[in-house]
């Protein structure tokens, strides 16, 4: 039978409550209590920091390959092929304003092109060259990826400028026009890199990075981790502000020195590169990339110019020659020679 509250015995109890009450209020207990409270909330905040970012992370499953019948066509190769024709098209009436015709535009972008493609590959390689030495033969398949956006650059300006220096073109303002193109073209060529995620970097917790697909899902480039740097977003971004500054600075005033906008994208985008390639998985020397390096003197050259220089590089001025059609002081040919032979005769009628 219960006993009544009166007749039962607290004193163990009181004794037991107020133990545990000193020991609880103990400076040790304490500051015991504040360090596991506080290493507790810091690995919530850190798990709650880390799900945010899962969940905010970018997340689709790519395109490769689109099967069109026994072809397979790369959204990537898409990509660049369209962002050359809206940069072409883009670059003509500047080029024409600068005294370029189209007939010398679209010549000069033939040959473009193909040093794009040699100089692209062969960049590759050259950072690479240690892939292809069990399979020298490698070397050609292009088509099996490998390529370098900076290469492909170079390679263009190289294989242009002897016929630019045959036409007769300036070669300083024919860089000029095509500078903003050059913007364009790499942007809806990233938009292609996007589509097969092409140039996923290091594991993040960025916000914008890339959440890998299921291993069964096919990437263009090796996705390492649950998370991922998306560096293809990185410099889409980045070269749609150098478009704007582009296009903001002709629009402000064309009569710069010959020069200024293609060396103002080399500043800005090789600045960009720089950056980027950090947050990349790819081969290194000397802890830095191959288009790390081709970037940093890019960016010295440049921007020194801007800076310091600031007027219009020497070489590559190929004026054109004077044409059959008009003598040096804009008379005909026949009227220039002419001239002299009549008042010759009149000379010999007056004596």
């Amino acid at each position: 039978m219960r006993r009544p509250m009166a007749d039962r015995d607290w004193r163990p109890e009181v004794l037991e409550f107020v133990i545990q009450s000193v020991y609880a209020l103990s400076p040790r207990n304490v500051a015991r209590k504040s360090q596991e409270n506080g290493l507790y909330r810091s690995k919530r905040t850190r798990s709650r920091l880390e799900t945010a970012s899962v969940l905010a992370a970018i997340s689709y499953d790519p395109l490769v390959h689109i099967r069109l019948g026994p072809l397979q066509i790369s959204p990537h190769g898409i990509g660049i092929a369209v962002g050359f024709l809206l940069g072409a098209r883009l670059m003509l009436p500047e080029a024409r304003r600068k005294g370029i015709t189209d007939e010398q535009v679209y010549a000069l972008l033939v040959r473009a092109a193909i040093g794009a493609v040699v100089g692209a590959r062969v960049a590759y390689v050259l950072n690479h060259f240690s892939d292809y030495l069990d399979e020298p033969v490698a070397v050609f398949k292009v088509w099996e990826g490998g390529i370098s956006l900076l290469g492909g650059i170079f390679g263009a300006v190289i294989f242009a400028l002897p016929l630019a220096k045959k036409l007769k073109v300036d070669a300083w303002r024919l860089m000029d026009s095509a500078a903003p193109g050059l913007a364009l073209g790499i942007i809806v060529g990233r938009i292609g890199d996007l589509i097969v995620a092409d140039h996923l970097g290091k594991p993040t917790t960025f916000f914008l990075g890339y959440r890998c697909p299921p291993q069964d899902v096919e990437t263009a480039s090796p996705c390492l981790g649950e998370i991922v740097h998306q560096t293809a977003l990185y410099d889409l971004v980045l070269t749609c502000g150098l478009l704007a500054l582009l296009l903001l600075l002709r629009r402000r005033s064309r009569d710069r020195f010959d020069g200024f906008f293609i060396m103002v994208f080399a500043a800005w985008y090789g600045i960009g590169r720089v950056i980027e390639d950090f947050l990349r998985e790819d081969l290194r020397r000397g802890g830095l990339t191959g288009s790390q390096w081709t970037a940093v003197v890019t960016v010295v050259l440049a921007l020194g110019w801007l800076l310091f220089v600031r007027r219009t590089p020497p070489g590559g001025h190929w004026e054109p020659e004077q044409g059959a059609e008009q003598g040096a002081d804009g008379t005909e040919p026949g009227e220039s020679d002419a001239t002299p032979t009549m008042a010759v005769a009149d000379e010999t009628e007056e004596r």
